[in-house]
């Protein structure tokens, strides 16, 4: 009953939106006339549905790749034994254990053209010589939000990598060091391939995480300036709540519904071959 309430009826209700012509005067009139993919057919003649699915790309591919490659260079390296390992770990989780909208509060003074520490120290080391409008350019909107995101992301991956690492024998290592093999060669022949399973988990919510990523965007950027960090997400949003067009708003959502279904079953598909090949 709560799978039904609460997800099974808002995806089929938003999708019967996204053929409907739905707006403002339908929650008083009750009307509102079916029209078919005319929806979907409206949203390609939109310029900002094109920059927002590009800069949807970008900010997924960008984030799931430095999130990754962060967090399994810190699973690595916390697979060593050393003093305050669980505290550094435990410190590396704030991130994600914070809420997203006081996350983006933080980012927001951080990037502050005036007084923002990201900019001090890129002056301090000398890499710019002016200071960058990180909040308020179209050329660093996006780069901002994206560093904040994967800021948020870097946790969930250390954490999932770490416990993959942390399943591997310990004899395998040994004995690849007995047979020569160096730290990277122990990693790349015996790390890497016992992981590859756990990385696709990763990889694969990673995606479904990041193309509903909402709240980073509109606590830091509001997806400006001038569209500029707008994603499909934060698009549709403003075509249902700002231009009371639900029923584009819907076809938006239609959309990173097919999408995530997709990569859902890219997940579902690799846990039973992982279950197969264990057997």
């Amino acid at each position: 009953m709560f799978v039904a309430i609460f997800y099974l009826y808002p995806i089929a209700k938003n999708v019967a939106m996204s053929f409907q012509s739905y707006t403002a005067t339908s929650f008083v009139t009750g009307e509102a006339p079916f029209v078919g993919l005319r929806n979907f057919g409206r949203l390609l003649n939109f310029s900002d549905f094109r920059s927002s699915a590009i800069n949807t790309v970008i900010f997924s591919v960008g984030s799931l790749v430095f999130q990754f490659v962060i967090g399994l260079g810190l699973a690595v390296f916390f697979q060593k034994r050393f003093p305050l390992n669980g505290v550094l770990r435990s410190l590396l989780l704030l991130p994600w254990l914070m809420p997203v909208i006081v996350s983006g509060a933080i980012w927001v003074r951080l990037f502050d053209l005036d007084h923002g520490v990201v900019n001090f120290a890129l002056h301090s080391i000398g890499l710019v010589s002016q200071p960058i409008p990180w909040l308020a350019s179209a050329q660093w909107a996006l780069v901002s939000v994206l560093i904040a995101n994967i800021w948020i992301g870097i946790p969930f991956n250390l954490v999932i990598l770490h416990g993959g690492l942390a399943a591997i024998p310990a004899e395998l290592y040994e004995a690849a060091s007995i047979d020569g093999a160096n730290a990277w060669q122990r990693f790349r022949y015996v790390s890497w391939p016992l992981l590859r399973p756990v990385s696709t988990v990763v990889l694969v919510l990673g995606v479904i995480y990041t193309l509903r990523v909402f709240d980073v965007i509109m606590s830091i950027t509001r997806g400006g300036p001038g569209n500029a960090s707008q994603t499909l997400n934060t698009w549709g949003y403003q075509l249902s709540f700002s231009r009371l067009d639900f029923g584009l708003g819907a076809a938006v959502g239609d959309i990173l519904i097919v999408v995530s279904m997709a990569f859902g079953l890219v997940y579902l598909r690799s846990q039973r071959r992982a279950a197969e090949a264990s057997r």
